[in-house]
């Protein structure tokens, strides 16, 4: 009787486990069930960064991290003394250049046109005194009188009269006239290119202001006030609030009712689970350092992860950069 109730009480314990594990088997399968798939994006926006073109150090902001801003406002004043100091050098070498184009065309001081003009007379008056000298001595020779070495002498006195007259009327029309067309012609260039240089100077001294090129918010600043910064080196950046999409890594089994120019709906936690509309614009694979999903070993084929951006095609209030995107399959 006793073996009976140690069989029966085996069996009761063995028929119990066995409805334990079918329980266990039951509940898993069901909690282990495969739930609806989610795909999940990002809020991203377009940013823009502010940098200078000339080295300086940062004098002032005028705005903070999260402050909006409009084009045309004033976000950095840098301190630039070498620009300074090229300006001040860059208008004198103007200044210069203009004296000189000046004096080319308004030609020589009265002044000096009218001793030119008393040394060209008095290179007359000896040419004169000369030529009669030789025409005396030529009479004289031709009478027999003097020696030919004589009015050779005479005749070298005069010529060189007329040659020191030439050159002195030349020197007085020169005074007279001012410089040649092509001297004006080249201080005038001259002109121009110390005129260029300060162009571009005071072009980079406008570059110590820097200034927004569309509205937006400011995301991010770099540095902070008395820090220097080098050509081109970002300080801000701010981003354009108003040129905002939604970012997804799809896998390609799951692109079925994602097409380009389509549109699909997606939720946004941070907004209440807030539905909204967008439209698919761009669709292209992240390559071979993207995460695949191996199915190889089954006798089926890798599949890819494709980037899919998709533009709201209403603006949604209060959503902002980094905020999670849902799509639900």
């Amino acid at each position: 009787m006793d073996t009976k109730s140690q069989n029966s009480n085996m069996l009761l314990a063995f028929i119990t486990l066995l409805g334990v594990i079918a329980v266990v088997a039951i509940a898993g399968f069901f909690m282990l069930k495969k739930g609806p798939e989610i795909i999940q994006g990002q809020a991203e926006v377009t940013e823009y960064r502010v940098s200078s073109k000339v080295p300086g150090r940062i004098l002032e902001f005028r705005v903070k991290e999260g402050e909006p801003v409009k084009a045309g406002d004033t976000l950095i004043i840098l301190e630039a003394p070498d620009v300074n100091a090229k300006l001040r050098q860059a208008q004198a070498a103007e200044s210069a250049a203009a004296a000189q184009s000046t004096k080319a065309i308004k030609g020589a001081r009265p002044e000096q046109i009218q001793a030119a003009y008393q040394v060209w007379q008095s290179a007359v008056a000896a040419r004169e005194v000369a030529e009669k000298s030789y025409t005396r001595i030529r009479n004289l020779y031709d009478g027999g009188v003097m020696s030919a070495q004589k009015l050779d002498e005479v005749k070298a006195q005069r010529d060189a009269s007329i040659a020191t007259e030439q050159a002195a009327k030349a020197q007085y029309e020169m005074a007279r006239n001012g410089a040649e067309l092509e001297d004006k012609m080249a201080t005038s260039a001259l002109v121009q290119q110390a005129q260029g240089a300060v162009a571009e100077v005071e072009s980079y001294i406008k570059e110590t202001i820097l200034i927004a090129q569309a509205d937006g918010e400011v995301s991010e600043i770099f540095h902070k006030v008395g820090e220097l910064v080098g050509t081109g080196s970002p300080i801000m950046n701010v981003a354009r609030l108003d040129d905002m999409w939604a970012t997804f890594n799809v896998r390609e089994d799951y692109l079925t009712d994602i097409r380009m120019n389509e549109e699909i709906e997606a939720i946004v936690p941070a907004l209440g689970n807030q539905l909204i509309r967008l439209k698919v614009d761009y669709m292209k694979d992240l390559g071979t350092y993207a995460a695949w999903k191996a199915t190889k070993t089954t006798g089926e084929f890798d599949l890819k992860t494709f980037e899919v951006r998709a533009t709201p095609l209403e603006k949604v209030e209060n959503l902002r950069p980094g905020m999670s995107v849902i799509l639900k399959k």
